[in-house]
């Protein structure tokens, strides 16, 4: 929604504030976020749509990515509204096969739907100058993002193809729109959030070998994320404002109405999840509780471990002096280890198995030798695959991993499992909340959990299940462990009724 148009002014100009900074930013990564309607989709189509004419022709080609086609429908509906009024010879090809628009004088701009790591190879090799990511946050890792800025060049040299006319090099920019709701909030959140204030430029140089002048030189990359509200665009009706603030779900509507990035946001937990009542600073473990550690394996993607208490019922004193008796069979996660170069990224360390079993030995003796633990953890769950054997005659992680002196339980994978998992977690942190039942707790120092649980969004496909896509892993680990004490449940259960 931007300027309208009459018949003595310009098609389209941005209105005042975050959308003239927008089109005016000279960042190689630009994030416009913020809240819904300030107008982020029609600037992104802008900032393409001004390098149009200028004479780089067939080299000025553009492509904005979402991850269904679907959800490309507004671009397309407002690039229709304005792009045929500049009159310049634009048309828009609807064909499936083409989805685009292109110039009498060259240029183009397409619009395609990307999901998987796999999708990158359809564009593996072109040239876009401009990549367009519309609502960032809706992909749960930055892979796709950053396999594309593989594409994100041109070959053109002012040298060669326009000597008639004094033209600079080519841009080559990366512009994406999002508010902070989403599968990959952690992530953008991450890199371009708390990385810097809105319209602060981040550098970054990079000494570089230049095929063009057989030299090496320092190159600049720059970032920069612009800040957007919905009380910038004097074009929005108040109806549509109404209808932010009657959003019922606290953290949708923060991020919403205030583009607020300090939410609890994703769908799977963010309803029942109080950092005040989950999140509890560590303490000694009494003598008497049950410890043991659960385990989710991961090379390329992180490893997890989360070491546990669980209580007995007994009254323990914290550290500040204060009683507290969590009721009986609630779980404490004392801490653990991610296998992560970054958190946030989903990257993992590739450590192998037997590497890992040492770790975990070691980690686990300090947490004991330092008094945290009054022993050492008994195995519990971990992720089955560990036992698999992908090659004969070699052993699997399982194996290496109990040659170095730590074992594993199996996990519960039956059918049906991973949704009841997701449940007993739910039930757990409700019943923290309450006090009606066994709850489930986090040490303030298991980073990792913090990070990536509360966050985790649920399946688009299968609501009663998380999306296995995000950074799911703590989660998983996590999982493992609450079905593993609430299968221990049900089978008193049944002997009791047995009996």
């Amino acid at each position: 929604m931007q300027a309208t148009p009459t018949t003595e002014g310009p098609v389209w100009a941005p209105l005042p504030g975050s959308q003239e900074l927008a089109l005016a930013c000279p960042a190689s990564h630009i994030l416009y976020e913020g809240s819904r309607g300030p107008g982020k989709t029609d600037a992104q189509l802008m900032f393409f749509r001004k390098h149009v004419g200028l004479g780089y022709g067939k080299f000025w080609r553009g492509i904005i990515f979402d991850r269904e086609y679907k959800m490309l429908d507004d671009l397309v509906s407002k690039s229709l509204r304005w792009f045929p009024q500049f009159e310049d010879g634009a048309r828009f090809l609807s064909s499936g096969k083409d989805y685009k628009w292109v110039w009498s004088t060259g240029e183009e701009l397409m619009f395609r739907a990307v999901s998987r790591e796999e999708d990158y190879w359809n564009y593996h090799g072109q040239e876009f100058p401009f990549i367009g990511w519309n609502e960032l946050t809706k992909y749960p890792t930055p892979t796709l993002y950053d396999m594309m800025m593989s594409c994100n060049r041109s070959s053109f040299r002012p040298d060669l193809h326009c000597r008639d006319r004094k033209l600079p090099e080519i841009p080559l920019v990366v512009f994406s729109t999002t508010n902070p709701y989403g599968s990959g909030h952690n992530w953008v959140k991450h890199r371009f959030i708390d990385t810097a204030q809105p319209g602060e430029l981040l550098r970054r140089e990079v000494e570089v070998f230049n095929p063009r002048t057989q030299k090496r030189q320092v190159v600049t990359r720059t970032q920069c994320r612009l800040f957007g509200s919905y009380r910038e665009n004097t074009f929005l009706s108040p109806e549509y404002v109404a209808e932010l603030e009657l959003t019922k779900e606290p953290n949708k509507r923060k991020a919403w109405l205030e583009g607020d990035w300090n939410i609890v946001a994703g769908g799977a937990l963010d309803d029942l999840w109080r950092e005040e009542v989950h999140v509890v600073a560590p303490f000694r473990i009494p003598e008497e509780w049950h410890i043991d550690r659960s385990f989710d394996w991961g090379s390329s993607k992180p490893f997890s471990v989360g070491f546990w208490a669980e209580a007995n019922g007994e009254e323990i004193t914290l550290n500040d002096g204060s009683k507290w008796a969590p009721v009986a069979g609630s779980l404490f996660r004392v801490a653990e280890i991610y296998g992560t170069r970054e958190l946030g990224l989903n990257e993992g360390v590739k450590m192998g198995a037997r590497e890992v079993a040492r770790r975990i030995k070691h980690f686990e003796a300090e947490l004991v030798e330092n008094r945290w633990l009054p022993r050492l953890p008994d195995p519990g769950p971990a992720d089955n695959a560990i036992r698999n054997v992908e090659e004969r005659e070699s052993d699997s992680i399982a194996a290496k991993m109990e040659e170095e002196g730590v074992s594993w339980e199996s996990s519960d994978k039956r059918p049906g499992s991973r949704k009841n998992g997701l449940q007993l977690l739910r039930d757990r942190l409700e019943a923290s909340c309450n006090g009606e039942g066994p709850g489930i707790y986090f040490f303030s120092n298991c980073k990792a959990t913090l990070a990536t649980v509360p966050v985790l969004p649920r399946s688009a496909k299968d609501p009663d299940d998380v999306d296995t896509e995000a950074e799911d892993h703590a989660y998983d680990d996590i999982r493992y462990r609450v079905l593993k004490a609430g299968n221990r449940v049900a089978t008193g259960l049944r002997s009791s009724y047995a009996s």
